[in-house]
């Protein structure tokens, strides 16, 4: 069963453990991320895995939402 979590992102048991993945493919969001992260630009993502600039922004987009709306309880 796929469900939608956001534009362009997905989730399905069956797929990456159930991680969320770019829409339509077995690649997921937190290894976009972290390319992102690790000094990869844009354009190196999408020839890498063969992705959009639009896919790459939903993953990041994806990424902020979740952060932000993460409760951080200082101990």
């Amino acid at each position: 069963m796929i469900k939608y979590l956001a534009p362009k992102i997905t989730v399905n048991p069956g797929v990456r453990f159930g991680k969320p993945v770019i829409a339509g493919t077995r690649i997921p969001v937190d290894l976009v991320v972290g390319k992102i992260a690790g000094g990869m630009d844009i354009s190196e993502v999408e020839k890498e895995f063969d992705l959009t600039e639009e896919e790459i922004r939903a993953a990041l987009r994806y990424a902020a939402d979740l952060v932000a709306g993460e409760d951080v309880s200082l101990v």
